[in-house]
Formats: structure tokens, sequence, C-alpha cells
């Protein structure tokens, strides 16, 4: 439990420094998105379903120092839902990437690679209000 009390200062002391001129592997993933831009980070969607982490990892490393490859899973069976994320250390490399790695074959899929757009604020798997309200009776 010790452990966990110097994260605050560890946190603050983060905030300060400046992304640049810290090693990216040193940095965890969200940092290196909020600090240098989404555009480091690409959408890759087509994956087969049975393409792990690692193959997406080391498809997508000749063109630079991958940081994060993440493949999103289907809660309800934990089966890869077909896309996924890949995090480079450089916007450089990810452009790199995004151009050389669009419309090629993965693990027999031709696979689609974009930049990575923000989530919107809502889709944290709660329902979008659609309309009013429904009238409540009074009582």
């Amino acid at each position: 439990m010790a452990a966990f009390r110097g994260i605050p200062r560890l946190i603050k002391q983060l905030s300060r420094l400046n992304p640049n001129n810290i090693s990216p592997s040193l940095l965890p993933p969200p940092y290196l998105i909020s600090h240098r831009g989404i555009t480091s980070k690409l959408f890759v969607g087509g994956l087969s379903f049975y393409t792990t982490e690692k193959a997406l990892s080391e498809a997508f490393s000749q063109f630079g120092q991958v940081i994060e490859a993440k493949i999103i899973m289907d809660r309800v069976s934990d089966r890869s839902k077909g896309f996924g994320f890949v995090t480079f250390a450089s916007e450089d490399e990810a452009q790199k990437a995004l151009t050389e790695m669009n419309g090629k074959v993965l693990n027999g899929r031709i696979i689609f690679v974009d930049n990575a757009k923000p989530r919107s604020r809502f889709d944290d798997g709660m329902p979008i209000a659609r309309g009013p309200p429904e009238p409540t009776p009074d009582t």
C-alpha cells in the first residue's frame, strides 16, 4: 500500500516533463498520445479474428518503434472485433506505416489503416439518449 502513496507525486512530476526529452519507451501510451497528439496512433481495421497483438506489432515495427499494439476484443465472447490500434513513438513513423500498410494483406485479410480518432465522451458503453425523455405519470 505504501508504494501507491508516491503515485500522485510521480504524476505531478511527469506532467512537468517534456516528452520530447524522454525515451518514448519509458512513457505510457496515453501520456504520449495526450502530449504528441493522436496522430501517432493508428486505427487498423479488417484484421483477421486470429491476428494477435504480437503479430500486429511485428507487422508494423518495420516502420518504427511500436509503443503499443492493441486488438479490441468483444467483452461477451472474448473474441477479436476485427480491429485494433498501433501507437508509434513518433508521428513520422505512424504516417509512414499508414502510407505503406493501408490496403496490404495481413494474415490473409486486406487491412485498412487510418489515423485514430479520439473517442467521443459518450462512448463509454452507455446508450445515448435519442429525443426527449419519456413523460412520467404525475403521482
